[in-house]
């Protein structure tokens, strides 16, 4: 089956790729490195070109609200309306866990693009996912201050790009699919997110102090738990700690 990944060389999109390789598909990947621009629909409708379903695991180049709304919102009409034009059968859309309990920022950006994918003419699925193993690289990278790097108070269930992955394909490969569903996918168990920088600190020799502080927006809603997958999620492991041994 011909399958175009939307973000094929992002975090996600990397995998999907893999996954439909290793399972007889072809993947066709789709981003500027790969000459297609899923904004301004450059090289899109030629991409789209016989492909049957459309994985979007597209990521906004800015965490802010208004620039990632934008991001999602144009994105999902080109990708409905070319795919609509190329005989697309349906979209699976990797979004995240709870997205629409957060009440500012690349969250509720997140649910704007899950609204957006629904409303149009080609039918729906979507995977939310707890929080990435590669997010707490980025989180210590965006906290940094000297010796010291400022990392959220965040009860989280890490996941592995790779199994969300995995799901996704699942997805995709589905006969029966059931249009507007949402699934969950999350990490094997409940983590501190603090907790997992100091090992990936740790494990990497470098002198850094974690100091654990409240998120710059839905700060209780991530302190709390609402992060966390709810009791029907898929949970795939490897957990952080053996993610990180592997690598």
């Amino acid at each position: 089956m011909r399958i175009a990944v939307a973000g094929g060389t992002g975090r996600v999109g990397r995998h999907v790729v893999d996954v439909l390789k290793e399972r007889g598909h072809e993947p066709v990947s789709i981003s500027r490195a790969n000459g297609v621009d899923v904004i301004t629909g450059e090289g899109l409708a030629e991409a789209l070109a016989g492909a049957q379903v459309i994985i979007d695991t597209a990521t906004s180049p800015s965490p802010d609200e208004q620039s990632a709304t934008e991001f999602f919102t144009t994105e999902t009409r080109n990708l409905q309306q070319e795919g609509e034009r190329a005989g697309v059968k349906r979209i699976v859309v990797v979004s995240i866990v709870n997205t629409d309990r957060m009440s500012e920022g690349y969250g509720v950006a997140k649910v704007a693009h899950e609204k957006a994918m629904l409303a149009g003419p080609i039918p729906v699925r979507i995977l939310r996912a707890t929080q990435f193993h590669e997010f707490v690289q980025q989180l210590v990278d965006w906290g940094r201050d000297g010796d010291v790097s400022h990392v959220w108070k965040m009860q989280t269930q890490l996941v592995a790009a790779r199994s969300v992955a995995e799901a996704l394909v699942d997805l995709a490969l589905e006969e029966t699919p059931s249009n507007g569903q949402i699934s969950e996918i999350a990490g094997p168990r409940p983590e501190n997110l603090a907790e997992m920088a100091r090992l990936l600190v740790q494990h990497s020799g470098e002198s850094l102090r974690i100091q654990e502080d409240d998120a710059p927006f839905d700060a209780e809603a991530y302190a709390s738990g609402t992060a966390l997958p709810g009791p029907n999620a898929k949970l795939a492991g490897p957990t952080f700690e053996e993610w990180l041994e592997a690598s």
